[in-house]
């Protein structure tokens, strides 16, 4: 019987520390799965940076899908995270008129508060920032922002790209990302080239709305440049910064398809155009054609290709200045102040063209041209409506007013011997000057050319000298006659100072209004 207690207490003592053996596995084997889904965090201070990141950013803690979520404390309403932004401009390259765009090289720089990743209650210790570049981000929630008005942009580096991310132990991300970007800018080119430009950089937030996700400008320094950057063709006058909502709907579609008020930032530069090339490539140039053309006027009016090569060969090389200027600007239907100077010029290059045409034209003129006075009004209206002169309208010029003159008073001599009868007596049919003055003195004229009577009658009629009983009579207005050479020679005088003034005169109107105008 003692032997049968023994084998059946041995069997117990078996069956207990078999069951034992077999639990104990068990125990560990589920421990040792819980850990790895979710590694301890404990000792946190003797863990390696990647480590510790790894540990911190385990889906059983972090989902990167997920923004960073805050409530109120009283209302216990989810608030938005507020995501800070600076950014520092490394290169902003010149404006393309053409495609209406510039580029820019710089660091943008994000701040938010995740406190996922905050470190300094399980790591009292550790009191560095974690530092490291792209692979250290791709782990972390991020927030999405979007230049709005980008033609392309890019994140600058070659192997490893230029982005450093920062968690500081209460949680704080900091991620600076160097990008160039080129951006649309919609140019005024009314005062080119005394222009200036406006030109904005719009970052908005592409997945999150107002109710989410909010940017804010930093309080110290937002925008910064840096102090070597320098510009060729512009001068960096002023920049300032703007917060403002994007309101975003099924017309206005700038975020995919979401609808809402979206969060924006930007800030806008103002570029002022250096006008120094200009000066000395186009306008000074420009002058100095214009002067060229004058030349003309020194030369004689009857110098047809000396003048015509001047005026032409001065009109082309103008207009061959000025396409070079205009060729990098868009085809815009305003009229800029460029034009308005282009205009100007041609005007005085073209009218000095027209000035050669007209005195050449009076110069090969044959007739002289007597005036009441000599000054600019009686010479231009005598020059534009010629009139025959005294002698020409008295019948002694041309040769057609001679004959009809000399035939005219021999009418009137035979009609006066026809009044007479034989005895002397006059005819009473004629009841008319004749009739009333039958002694008809006989008319003597003198010719351009040369003195000679039109009709010779007996020594009783009366002869009379129309030219004596003139001097005799009062003096009537004098005349100048002057040469169509002479005239010509005038105008050229004229235009001389003419021509200059009013060029000054629109100088003086042209740079008042770039400098006193702005559109």
């Amino acid at each position: 019987m003692q032997q049968l207690h023994f084998l059946h207490s041995t069997k117990v003592l078996l069956i207990i520390v078999v069951c034992s053996l077999m639990q104990t596995p068990i125990g560990a084997v589920n421990d040792t799965i819980v850990d790895e889904n979710c590694p301890s965090l404990a000792n946190a201070d003797s863990l390696q940076y990647t480590e510790l990141i790894q540990r911190m950013t385990h889906v059983c803690r972090y989902d990167r899908l997920e923004r960073p979520i805050e409530y109120d404390s009283q209302t216990l309403k989810r608030l938005p995270i507020v995501v800070k932004m600076r950014i520092y401009v490394y290169l902003l390259q010149n404006l393309n008129s053409d495609l209406l765009q510039f580029k820019t090289h710089a660091l943008l720089q994000l701040s938010f508060q995740d406190k996922r990743l905050a470190y300094k209650e399980f790591a009292p210790e550790r009191r560095e920032t974690i530092l490291g570049q792209k692979h250290l981000s791709e782990r972390l929630w991020l927030p999405h922002i979007f230049f709005a008005n980008e033609r392309e942009s890019s994140i600058l580096g070659t192997d490893e790209k230029d982005v450093l991310t920062s968690i500081s132990r209460d949680g704080n991300v900091i991620i600076s990302t160097r990008l160039q970007a080129s951006l649309y800018c919609w140019m005024n080119f009314k005062k080119f080239p005394f222009d200036q430009q406006y030109c904005s950089t719009v970052l908005e937030s592409w997945m999150y709305n107002t109710s989410d996700l909010v940017l804010e400008w930093e309080d110290h320094a937002p925008i910064s440049f840096d102090p070597d950057m320098r510009l060729t063709e512009y001068n960096l006058a002023e920049f300032w910064h703007n917060t403002s909502i994007v309101h975003s709907d099924e017309i206005n579609m700038r975020h995919g398809a979401f609808m809402g008020n979206y969060s924006s930032l930007s800030f806008t530069v103002s570029l002022q155009r250096e006008i120094g090339f200009y000066l000395l490539d186009y306008y000074l140039p420009s002058m100095m054609i214009v002067a060229i053309s004058w030349v003309s006027f020194w030369l004689q009016a009857d110098a047809s290709p000396p003048r015509i090569m001047l005026g032409t060969s001065t009109m082309l090389s103008f207009i061959t200045l000025s396409s070079s200027q205009s060729k990098t600007l868009p085809k815009v239907s305003y009229i800029k102040v460029s034009e308005v100077w282009f205009i100007g010029c041609a005007f005085f290059i073209f009218c000095s063209l027209v000035e050669f045409a007209f005195v050449n034209t009076i110069w090969r003129r044959k007739e002289n041209i007597e005036l009441k006075k000599v000054n600019s009004k009686y010479i231009i209206k005598s020059t534009l409506t010629p009139r025959p002169s005294r002698r020409q309208i008295g019948g002694s010029l041309s040769n057609d007013s001679r004959a009809r003159s000399c035939s005219s008073l021999d009418n009137i001599v035979s009609s006066t011997e026809s009044v007479r009868n034989g005895n002397g007596t006059v005819n009473p049919a004629f009841n008319n000057y004749l009739t009333v003055h039958p002694n008809l003195p006989i008319i003597r004229t003198e010719c351009a050319d040369s003195v000679s009577v039109c009709s010779d009658r007996s020594t009783n009629d009366h002869v009379v000298d129309i030219d004596k009983e003139k001097k005799s009579e009062k003096d009537p207005p004098t005349f100048t006659t002057m040469t169509p050479q002479e005239i010509a020679m005038w105008i050229d005088r004229r235009s001389r100072l003419l021509f200059p003034g009013m060029f000054l005169a629109f100088n003086a109107l042209y740079w008042t209004f770039v400098y006193c105008f702005r559109p």
